[in-house]
């Protein structure tokens, strides 16, 4: 065995996708290192914990994962049940990560600033194959390894406001004013919303479940005043299909929103696009294009950005990616994930081979590697970096035997407070259409059966 086989894989991210990948390579015998920007494992997905993930434990849970914590004679949740960020964490991530056969591996603090070919920048083609990797951290410490999997996911990197993919005029000097997706408003954030006026951008269902929470607080709270803008011309897309959904806790949010804007609680602003921020007496000014060309100016005191989240690719600048254009994904993943032509129903089973890069053995997995597309689901993470471990193990059999096993439009929220996913879209779609996540394609039989949310505690969310 030569050299560059026996340094170990390279990890980047201690979330679920990360830890699931770092499962799999010990399955496999292969050293690894998991590097975690955080102090804990899941840092990002506590970030979140208030949110309740759409997809139940029987959907969160890796395999491998199950298996190293079985053995451990870990405690398993009700597979039915859905939990929050914060149980993600507490019952699943933290247990895994606290392994002894995962423990000695993981290194928390260890933000990841550059990754390129030991002695080689990306112009250089000779003996770029069986140069080590170099990675380098935010503290000046560096690590040579035999491959990367880049689980770092996107939470990091929101889309700004602007429209045409730049921050509006102004976005930054307003950055006291703004809130990142996801804030806490029945918990922890609360106190900056109460009696102040609150504008919502974005049409997904992290825009959909913030705006629910904040009509709740509205209604206890004299004075909270809550403000609706999106791009397009009707919320149709975000009212979503109803009693028709598949999933029924996501049609009844849907509904709940749609009754609070008629009933005037929240107020709707349609084909609208932000356009400039303008901090005005303790208060920010939010100027709103609208398609035709007026502009309409909007005085309020919080302004959340509902509007996705897009990939950081800056680390990996001197390897050679082969990225779509328009997604970021890989060239072969993105048309099976394009938002503009899918609506969150099923992606194909993929792995190593949709997933590589003109870099071997460089990979992008979870979230980072559907780029800014929208609908993700931890199942899906788990089911690549499976693909890829089994690829590096030299099991291309396996690596190539892919299968998924999704709930039909499985990433959207609950009913419930927020939504964990970006400027999500889950709409229905014409018999016929390829889906981008759920089960057409023979991946699931018969639809998920949920449980009622009806009388759960407020904070649901998109997975992952």
């Amino acid at each position: 065995m030569n050299a560059l086989h026996d340094l170990p894989i390279v990890v980047i991210g201690a979330g679920p996708t990360g830890l699931a990948a770092a499962a799999r390579l010990h399955e496999h015998g292969l050293p690894c290192t998991v590097l975690e920007a955080g102090d804990t494992p899941g840092a990002a997905v506590r970030q979140w914990g208030h949110v309740r993930v759409f997809s139940p434990w029987r959907y969160n849970i890796d395999p491998a994962a199950r298996r190293l914590l079985d053995e451990a004679g870990w405690i398993a949740p009700d597979p039915e049940a859905l939990p929050t960020g914060a149980e993600l964490v507490d019952d699943y991530l933290r247990p895994l990560a606290q392994l002894p056969q995962l423990k000695p591996h993981v290194r928390y603090g260890a933000r990841v600033e550059a990754i390129s070919r030991l002695g080689l920048d990306r112009l250089r083609t000779a003996g770029r194959d069986t140069a080590p990797f170099l990675v380098r951290l935010a503290d000046g410490d560096e690590l040579v390894a035999r491959a990367v999997i880049d689980a770092s996911g996107t939470w990091s990197t929101p889309n700004v406001l602007g429209a045409s993919g730049l921050r509006a005029r102004g976005e930054a000097d307003a950055a006291a004013y703004l809130e990142h997706a996801l804030p806490d408003v029945l918990g922890a954030d609360r106190g900056r919303f109460v009696g102040r006026h609150t504008l919502v951008v974005g049409a997904g269902h992290s825009a959909a479940n913030t705006l629910l929470s904040l009509a709740e607080l509205a209604a206890a709270e004299p004075g909270t005043e809550v403000t609706w803008a999106i791009r397009a011309t009707a919320p149709t897309r975000t009212y979503g299909g109803g009693n028709a959904d598949a999933l029924p806790a996501r049609g009844a949010l849907g509904a709940r929103l749609r009754a609070h804007v008629d009933a005037g609680r929240i107020r709707l602003l349609t084909g609208f696009s932000v356009q400039a921020l303008t901090p005005t007496d303790g208060r920010v000014s939010v100027a709103l294009r609208h398609g035709g060309g007026s502009v309409e100016s909007i005085t309020v005191d919080r302004v959340v950005g509902a509007t996705g989240f897009r990939p950081d690719h800056s680390i990996a600048a001197e390897l050679r990616l082969d990225l779509d254009p328009v997604l970021g994904a890989t060239r072969a993943l993105a048309p099976l994930i394009d938002p503009n032509e899918h609506s969150c129903g099923t992606v194909p089973p993929h792995g190593v081979d949709v997933l590589a890069h003109p870099e071997q053995g460089y990979y992008a997995v979870g979230m980072k590697s559907y780029g800014r597309a929208p609908t993700f689901l931890m199942a899906t993470g788990y089911e690549q970096v499976r693909s890829v471990v089994a690829a590096l193990a030299g099991d291309w059999a396996a690596a190539r035997d892919v299968q998924l096993d999704l709930p039909e439009t499985g990433v959207c929220s609950s009913d419930s407070a927020v939504s964990a996913g970006g400027d999500d879209c889950c709409e229905p779609q014409a018999a016929g259409r390829g889906l981008s996540t759920g089960i057409s394609g023979g991946l699931l039989s018969a639809p998920i059966s949920l449980i009622a949310l009806d009388a759960a505690p407020a904070g649901g969310c998109c997975a992952s």
